[in-house]
């Protein structure tokens, strides 16, 4: 297979980003774990890979995003960039990498960027998070925001549930996101909030949002791939879309490949290795005469 990654042409940036919201350019983000997926995103002219803590649920098969380490998500952070040429790649900081201490917070996302080969991390809260923000990216690494349905706070919040739904819930969202952008964030998540409310956010500040379950007026979009895809086979929230059903062909694939196989159909001739009959009458010949001078 070649190592074929397109070309640099295009390459995604902060600060063309930030262009495009200014244009009022639409911005694409998807999810990628792997090489593979991180070759065909970045092929489909995708303008952000997030390595997202979502590896958690669809690839590892965890019941939520907590049990994810740092070593889990540098790993795939590696092989992502390694496939990455044009989009901006982010990772996600997992659970307790970034809340414990700002030394602590600092030193994991500058190891995203010096190991992982990541671009910027993204972490999740708001005002709460004000002082870790400012640290890193006083340190001069890009820090993406993330408001709304928290993953992380699952069990805080009560499970997945809309946020922001009453007045001061939504006005303390739209508090945080300027909260966030003073501190240096470069670009926001909203997850799961009343679409007006994300409009209105989207309006009131001057970095680009992303939208998850949050209507169409932000200046992006950001899904998980396991769900546009078709892959994950678990409980898909509203707002997922499927473009295809990989999951379905997937298995249809591997039902075919087992009938084959046990109807002796595969391998055929062409899917094998062949030897010529004078070789094949010689190997016969040696061990004919060896096991006669056995």
């Amino acid at each position: 297979m070649s190592n074929d990654k397109g070309s640099n042409a295009r390459k995604v940036t902060v600060l063309s980003l930030r262009e495009k919201k200014t244009r009022g350019e639409r911005i694409t983000m998807l999810t990628a774990y792997d090489y593979p997926t991180a070759l065909a995103l970045d092929q489909a002219e995708i303008d952000v890979a997030l390595v997202g803590d979502s590896l958690g649920m669809v690839v590892l098969g965890y019941p939520n995003t907590l049990p994810v380490t740092m070593e889990d998500m540098l790993h795939h952070c590696k092989a992502v960039a390694r496939g990455i040429s044009s989009a901006h790649l982010v990772v996600d900081m997992p659970f307790m990498s970034y809340q414990v201490g700002v030394g602590e917070a600092v030193r994991n996302a500058g190891r995203f960027l010096q190991e992982g080969g990541a671009e910027a991390v993204k972490l999740e809260g708001g005002r709460e998070r004000a002082t870790v923000i400012r640290a890193i990216v006083s340190c001069g690494i890009p820090v993406m925001g993330h408001l709304g349905v928290t993953p992380q706070s699952v069990h805080r919040l009560g499970g997945y549930k809309p946020q922001g739904k009453s007045a001061d819930a939504a006005k303390r969202i739209l508090e945080d996101a300027r909260i966030l952008e003073d501190c240096g964030c470069y670009a926001l998540v909203l997850e799961v909030i009343p679409d007006r409310l994300a409009s209105l956010v989207t309006k009131k500040i001057g970095i680009p949002t992303l939208g998850i379950g949050a209507g169409g007026g932000c200046d992006g979009q950001v899904l998980v791939s396991h769900d546009l895809l078709g892959i994950y086979s678990g409980c898909s929230p509203k707002f997922v879309k499927k473009f295809t059903d990989f999951h379905g062909e997937m298995v249809r694939a591997f039902s075919r490949y087992r009938e084959e196989v046990l109807g002796g159909s595969y391998p055929a001739p062409e899917h094998s290795q062949t030897i010529d009959d004078r070789t094949y009458e010689e190997l016969l010949s040696l061990l004919d005469g060896k096991a006669n001078a056995e």
